[in-house]
């Protein structure tokens, strides 16, 4: 059974920096396309990152320049860094994963058939 677990969440300042992690475990065969999602009470679940097999990333406007992910095969981990935080960052954290080496639509939530329970980040003003 695939699985995907995140870590890292945390509160911080605004300003400050935090880094998320996911471990995959499991039939990790071909699930290339990997994402982090966030949803905050009240609103919908949004992608913040993404990366496919080649290593193509995909960021909203809201965070591309503050925000990078990156895959470690090695450890079968993926990384959201996060910088220059906001108080909008608020939200808890999810990783996603699915098939394929990229999809259409890498942003979008209904892309991805595997996801993780969440972390959670505060970010305070």
């Amino acid at each position: 059974q695939f699985k995907l677990v995140e870590s890292g969440g945390d509160s911080v300042q605004a300003g400050g920096s935090l880094r998320l992690s996911c471990v995959y475990s499991g039939d990790t065969v071909t699930r290339d396309c990997m994402a982090w999602f966030r949803q905050a009470p009240g609103k919908e679940r949004e992608g913040v990152a993404a990366i496919d097999r080649y290593g193509s990333t995909s960021y909203p406007e809201a965070v591309k320049g503050r925000f990078t992910i990156s895959k470690d095969h090695a450890k079968n981990t993926l990384f959201l860094e996060m910088n220059t935080l906001k108080p909008e960052d608020t939200a808890m954290y999810y990783c996603a994963a699915e098939y394929g080496a990229r999809v259409p639509d890498p942003l979008r939530r209904s892309t991805y058939t595997t996801w993780g329970q969440g972390t959670q980040v505060t970010v305070s003003s």
